[in-house]
C-alpha cells in the first residue's frame, strides 16, 4: 500500500541552523548570535555565524533537494535578515534572497512552506522587553505583514511559530536556549500567552493580505504518550496523560492549543499555575482562536504509558538497551502512530509531521561515503507506523523530514548531525548519505516501498 496520492514528501531546516552569513547584506543580530557569544553555552563554542553556509549555497542545496525528489520544503524567514531592528525598516537585500530561494524552489518544482519564526528573534527586539513585551505580537503582526505581502503571490502553505514551548521554555526559564534567561514562572507563563497573542494577530495577517489563497497552520511539539498495550484501560491513559497538567510543566500540547482551537486554556492547568497564570486581556482569546487549516507537529518519540493499578497513568520505564538516538532520544517508532492520533482526536484538523528525524554519529567513510544505516532504519520504523495511522483513517496530509543537511544544532553546535545530507564544515562539501537515497526510493513509490 502506498500513501494517497497527493501526500507531501518534504525535507525541513530552519534559517539560523543552515543560512549562516550573518553579518551579510545588513541582516541584524538575533538572540542566538548574542547566546553564541556567551562563554559557555555553546558546545565547543561554536556558533551559528557559518553554519552550512546556506545564503551563498542556496542554488546547490535546491538542487539536491530536487534530486532526492521531495515535492515540499520547509525553510524558514529570518525575521532580523528581513527587519534588522525587529521593527522599521525593510533590509531589500535580505527579503532579496528568500525571493531568489523561492523561486528556484519553485523552478525546481518543490512547493515552500515557509515558517515565519523559528526562534532567530531580533536582538534589537529583545532589548526592548522581547515576549515578555504585549506589543511583540504587533512587531510579529508587522513582520508577517511585510513578508506576506512579498511572497505570498508564490508561497501558499504558512506556518506560525515552530516550536513555542522551546523558545519560551528553554529560552526563558532553564537558559538552554537563547535569549538564555531563567525568569520566574509568572513571567515565562506571560512571554507564552504573548507568543500566543503573536501567533493570532500572525493568522489574521496571513488571512487579510495573502494573495494566494493561503493554507495556514503552526509547528508546535509536545509531549507524545505511546499506550504500553493496545487495550482500552491503556489508551485511555495514554490520551489522558499526553493532555492533562498536573505539575507546572510547558510541554503538553493542550496550554498552547487549546486557546488555539477552544479559545481558553485547560482547565487543570490554570488550576496547577494558579497566581502565576497569565493575565488575559479583553479580546485576548478571539485573537488566538484564529481559525487553522492544518495541525503541523514535530514528533520524534515518546513516552510509553499504561494504566496504574487506580487507573490513573504511569509511565514505563524503558527497557535496559533501549535505542537511543545521538541525542539520547528514545527510539520509539508508534509515536508517529499515536501523536497524530490523539491529537487529531482533540483538534480536529487534518495533520502535517513538520519534523522528524534522528542525529546519528556520521562521518566519511574511506569510500567516500557516509553510510548512516541507523537513520534509514530509524525512519523506516517511524514511516511504517505513519502509514499504519493513515490506514486507519487519520487525516495525514504530509510528512517533513528533519532535516535536509547537517546543521547548527542550537546548544548542541556542530556536535549532532540530524541531514540526509552530510555537511563537511571546513570546506562546506555536501555528500548524501545513504539515507538520502533510501528516502528518495520511499518517495518515488509514495511510500510503497517500506
Amino acid at each position: 500500500m502506498s500513501f494517497p496520492k497527493n501526500f507531501v514528501w518534504g525535507v525541513a531546516a530552519a534559517s539560523y541552523q543552515i543560512e549562516g552569513a550573518v553579518k551579510a547584506d545588513g541582516r541584524g543580530d538575533s538572540v542566538w548570535d548574542m547566546l553564541c557569544r556567551k562563554p559557555g553555552a555553546i558546545w565547543s563554542e561554536q556558533s551559528g555565524a557559518e553554519a552550512c553556509n546556506h545564503y551563498r549555497h542556496y542554488k546547490q542545496d535546491v538542487a539536491l533537494m530536487k534530486s532526492l525528489g521531495v515535492n515540499a520544503y520547509r525553510l524558514s524567514i529570518a525575521w532580523p535578515r528581513v527587519i534588522p531592528d525587529g521593527t522599521g525598516k525593510v533590509n531589500a537585500k535580505g527579503l532579496a534572497f528568500y525571493d531568489k530561494l523561492i523561486d528556484e524552489l519553485l523552478a525546481a518544482g518543490i512547493q515552500p512552506y515557509v515558517t515565519l519564526f523559528h526562534w532567530d528573534y531580533p536582538l534589537a527586539l529583545y532589548h526592548r522587553g522581547g515576549w515578555l513585551n504585549r506589543d511583540s505580537a504587533d512587531w510579529f503582526a508587522d513582520y508577517t505583514k511585510v513578508v506576506v505581502d512579498k511572497f505570498s503571490d508564490r508561497v501558499k502553505h504558512w506556518m506560525t511559530l515552530n516550536e513555542p514551548v522551546c523558545f519560551t521554555d528553554l529560552g526563558h526559564r532553564t537558559g538552554a536556549h537563547a535569549p538564555g534567561d531563567k525568569l520566574a514562572w509568572a513571567e515565562v507563563l506571560r512571554a507564552a500567552h504573548n507568543v500566543l497573542r503573536a501567533h493570532g494577530q500572525a493568522v489574521q495577517v496571513i488571512r487579510a493580505r495573502a494573495k494566494a489563497k493561503p493554507v495556514v497552520g503552526w509547528a508546535p511539539c509536545g509531549r507524545t504518550c505511546i499506550p504500553a498495550t493496545d487495550k482500552p484501560a491503556d489508551i485511555k491513559a495514554a490520551r489522558q496523560s499526553m493532555f492533562q497538567l498536573t505539575e507546572r510543566n510547558l510541554w503538553l500540547h493542550s496550554w498552547w492549543s487549546d486557546p488555539i482551537f477552544f479559545g481558553h486554556y485547560p482547565a487543570d492547568g490554570l488550576k496547577v499555575f494558579g497566581a502565576d497564570a497569565p493575565q488575559v486581556e479583553p479580546g485576548d482569546m478571539r485573537t488566538i482562536q484564529q481559525p487553522l487549516d492544518f495541525f503541523g507537529v514535530n514528533i520524534y518519540g515518546g513516552d510509553t504509558i499504561r494504566a496504574g493499578k487506580n487507573g490513573q497513568p504511569e509511565v514505563v520505564s524503558p527497557a535496559t538497551g533501549h535505542g537511543l538516538t545521538g541525542m539520547d532520544w528514545q527510539v520509539t517508532p508508534a509515536a508517529l502512530y499515536w501523536g497524530p492520533r490523539f491529537l487529531q482526536e482533540r483538534y480536529k484538523r487534518p495533520i502535517y509531521i513538520t519534523e522528524n528525524g534522528m542525529s546519528g554519529m556520521d562521518w566519511i567513510a574511506l569510500d567516500g561515503q557516509v553510510h548512516d544505516p541507523q537513520r534509514i532504519d530509524f525512519l523506516h520504523r517511524y514511516l511504517l507506523e505513519l502509514k499504519r495511522a493513515v490506514t486507519d483513517g487519520i487525516d495525514i496530509r504530509g510528512y517533513f523530514q528533519w532535516s535536509v543537511m547537517d546543521n547548527f544544532e542550537w546548544a548542541y553546535g556542530y556536535k549532532q548531525r540530524f541531514g540526509l545530507v552530510y555537511v563537511d564544515y571546513p570546506t562546506q562539501k555536501r555528500i548524501p548519505k545513504d539515507s538520502f537515497h533510501w528516502y528518495r526510493r520511499v518517495i518515488e513509490s509514495n511510500g510503497a516501498s517500506l
